[in-house]
């Protein structure tokens, strides 16, 4: 078993013992009273998997465009996303949306999901590389909402893997030139 495989059993066996809806509300909450998610009005999120960081309380705020990802083959799409628009479930048991996706978006913040990560940028996946295809093109601050239970020492990278700019938990928001 690679190391990033069993890394990934680690996270997944850790995250299933979290009580991860109040997690989720904490990370919300520390998202919201921050200036990158303030001055953002352009925000990709996830729509979560059972037992991942659920972000949708975000939509409430009327003031932000918000966006989905939907895969297409081995690529995400940037679709615009209110809340109420209407969700199929995809490839992975994944809610995307139905909406025409934008060709060049201009997001100003993507929140991107992660098993684990360490604190100098690196994430780990559930290991498709959809999210390092997408970012590899787009210039937009790149944050990870996380327990604090899953950051790890150091993560196992290649040189394809894009480092994200800062993580969320449940207790602080962290630049990661500053964690």
């Amino acid at each position: 078993m690679d190391n990033k495989t069993s890394l990934r059993l680690k996270a997944k066996n850790i995250r299933n013992n979290l009580d991860i809806k109040q997690i989720s509300k904490n990370i919300v909450y520390n998202l919201t009273q921050s200036d990158i998610f303030k001055y953002s009005n352009n925000i990709m999120i996830f729509y979560p998997l059972e037992k991942e960081i659920n972000l949708l309380g975000l939509l409430d705020f009327e003031d932000k465009n918000f966006y989905l990802p939907r895969m297409n083959g081995k690529n995400l799409e940037c679709c615009p996303y209110k809340k109420g628009d209407n969700l199929v479930i995809k490839k992975y048991n994944i809610k995307e949306p139905t909406t025409e996706c934008i060709s060049c978006p201009k997001i100003d913040l993507i929140i991107i999901p992660a098993l684990a990560i360490d604190k100098y940028g690196n994430r780990l996946g559930y290991g498709g590389g959809f999210y390092d295809r997408f970012l590899a093109h787009i210039y937009s601050t790149k944050i990870v909402p996380i327990p604090e239970e899953l950051i790890f020492d150091s993560i196992p990278y290649e040189k394809f893997d894009i480092k994200f700019d800062y993580f969320v938990t449940e207790k602080k928001v962290c630049n990661i030139m500053n964690s």
